[in-house]
């Protein structure tokens, strides 16, 4: 049986150490300011992105790996006679799939699999974390890639945002609703579904008022929840990921509670002080 080799791009938001360890390759995704195009993750870290964005006052632009970046990842992997397995950001919110699926056209006579997350951050990382999982545990490919397809329509995604700013200029939701959403001081509660980005409960008030809506509703659904891990995302917003940690250890018997930091692709997106919970229903 070939070796499996697993790849995704820097969107899944797993920390670096950790994709080392479990030898995870990443294509970065872009960030565009002007002329100046930053591989995420590579050229440019979280603090620099805000820094650029304070300091020339606009939001960057970000942009998928091209077909290039895809060949070159794979084909040293290919030359070894690796097979391949890649998960993707969504291909509703961006042309990364699309790009490595010209590649996998390329390499015909190689064992590629691509697998549209139709998720994003930390919900790329949980489907990479199980496909891990079953790759160490010697079952064929063929059956990791079922596995995993099964799993894409079971992750469920919430992000908490702090202001509608980044999301407006973003181009993720209208002047109307960027500005009554100032006015209200809603905490907006974003949902993924169907690999696209839903505005989901709009509770007005403090962040925390909406972090514990969250909470309450994965509290009223715990029966349904894989607990096996749940992941909590956060783009400079550490102590709202530490309370959301505690609460649910706490309230839940999640085997794995793991923090990430959002990279520099969705953080453009997202802004300042966004978190993000993510975990699998059975």
């Amino acid at each position: 049986m070939n070796n499996i080799k697993l790849f995704s791009d820097s969107t899944c938001d797993l920390p670096k150490e950790l994709l080392n360890k479990l030898d995870i390759s990443i294509i970065p995704l872009y960030v565009v300011f002007g002329d100046k195009s930053f591989k995420d993750g590579k050229d440019i870290n979280i603090e620099e992105l805000y820094k650029k964005v304070d300091e020339l006052d606009t939001l960057p632009k970000t942009s998928a790996p091209s077909p290039i970046d895809v060949h070159n990842a794979f084909k040293p992997y290919i030359d070894k006679g690796d097979s391949i397995i890649y998960i993707g950001l969504s291909s509703e919110l961006s042309s990364t799939i699309l790009n490595a699926k010209i590649i996998e056209e390329e390499f015909q006579d190689a064992d590629i699999t691509i697998i549209d997350s139709k998720n994003l951050s930390a919900g790329i990382g949980l489907l990479l974390l199980k496909a891990n999982e079953l790759i160490e545990s010697g079952i064929d490919k063929e059956k990791i890639v079922e596995e995993i397809k099964s799993l894409v329509p079971k992750i469920r995604t919430s992000f908490i945002v702090d202001d509608f700013d980044f999301l407006h200029k973003g181009g993720r939701c209208s002047s109307i609703q960027s500005l009554m959403g100032g006015l209200l001081k809603i905490k907006p509660i974003l949902k993924v579904n169907e690999g696209n980005i839903i505005l989901g409960q709009k509770p007005r008030g403090k962040k925390r008022k909406a972090i514990d809506l969250t909470l309450q509703n994965i509290y009223k659904n715990k029966d349904s929840i894989d607990l096996d891990r749940i992941i909590i995302g956060e783009s400079m917003s550490i102590e709202d990921s530490l309370y959301i940690k505690k609460q649910l250890e706490k309230n839940m018997n999640f085997k794995e509670i793991l923090l990430i930091e959002a990279g520099c692709v969705i953080s453009s997106h997202c802004g300042k002080n966004t978190t993000g919970i993510y975990y699998i229903e059975k």
